[in-house]
């Protein structure tokens, strides 16, 4: 019989979500086949081994797809749940193909993508189809569909797990491409400073105003005169000011040129950027942390009786 490793438990553990002694067992009885210790589980188990759907999906790629002429493009965001998968082939082509149909067909939202024909099912049919291949869940998270104004450009960066499409007015393709790697590396919020949610303002001006107290209150526990409220309500502004800066494509130094900011460079190229989409993969998802050594010994020490 094969010995059954704490990696074999580790791994079963990971695809069924199935309590760890009950894995151990599974795969006693499977004589150490994965395969059949996963349906030995479902079998025991039902739904409860069937997680597949419920497993977090914050790895991943982006798909980008423009048409010959530059004029129309999408961007894709496809998740799953490990690196591992985001490099296999048929994984990849689904996020070029799924960009390739926001273009053509223009769905509402992912709902409406997942409905369109793809071949001779759905696009969520082959989801499902490629999950059972896979082995892992996998979710279109979202996407982008733009008509420019100017003429689209693209980069895929890390893999694809960076990727940004920018409508470029004027300009040329090196320039458009400068910038859409600029934007990659740099991840600008907004186009410029009208583009910044208010909350995130209000939090950076927050954030200020309490430097700026602390400095006051730092200042009269040492029995010295503060700043006046002219002096500290500039200081605020200010640090609000170096935010938008840094946080706004226009007031961004160009990364290939730090003396000049986006801005500059646009002006001095009779340019302008009309709008942009940036994906990073997995941004804003929480991923479950688990500590597979305490569970070991939190099962261990029930299994004893402590």
């Amino acid at each position: 019989m094969a010995e059954i490793t704490a990696a074999m438990v580790k791994e079963l553990r990971e695809k069924t979500d199935a309590p760890m002694m009950e894995c151990k067992k599974a795969l006693t009885e499977a004589g150490g086949d994965m395969a059949r210790a996963e349906e030995i589980l479902r079998v025991k188990l039902g739904n409860k081994a069937s997680k597949a759907a419920s497993r977090v999906t914050a790895e991943g790629v982006v798909g980008i797809h423009l048409t010959d002429d530059g004029r129309t493009g999408a961007i894709v965001e496809l998740n799953c749940e490990t690196d591992f998968v985001a490099k296999n082939d048929d994984f990849l082509k689904l996020a070029a193909d799924l960009a390739q149909l926001v273009v053509e067909r223009s769905p509402a939202d992912v709902d409406a993508l997942s409905a369109l024909p793809m071949g001779d099912t759905t696009v969520d049919e082959y989801r499902k189809a490629l999950i059972g291949r896979i082995g892992e869940n996998l979710s279109i998270r979202r996407f982008a569909r733009r008509e420019a104004e100017g003429k689209l450009a693209s980069y895929l960066h890390g893999g694809a797990r960076i990727g940004v499409l920018v409508d470029l007015v004027g300009g040329d393709e090196v320039l458009a491409k400068d910038l859409a790697m600029h934007i990659a590396a740099s991840k600008p919020k907004a186009l410029a400073q009208d583009g910044v949610a208010a909350e995130d303002i209000e939090r950076e001006r927050s954030v200020a105003q309490l430097k700026a107290d602390e400095e006051q209150a730092k200042a009269a526990a040492a029995g010295k005169p503060g700043k006046s409220p002219e002096i500290l309500a500039k200081m605020v502004d200010g640090a609000v000011n170096k935010f938008l800066k840094e946080v706004t494509l226009l007031g961004q130094p160009f990364v290939k040129d730090d003396k000049q900011t986006v801005e500059q460079l646009l002006k001095s190229r009779s340019a302008q950027i009309a709008a942009f989409t940036l994906y990073v993969v997995g941004e804003g998802i929480e991923r479950k942390q688990s500590d597979f050594a305490a569970e070991v010994a939190a099962q261990a020490a029930a299994a004893s009786g402590r």
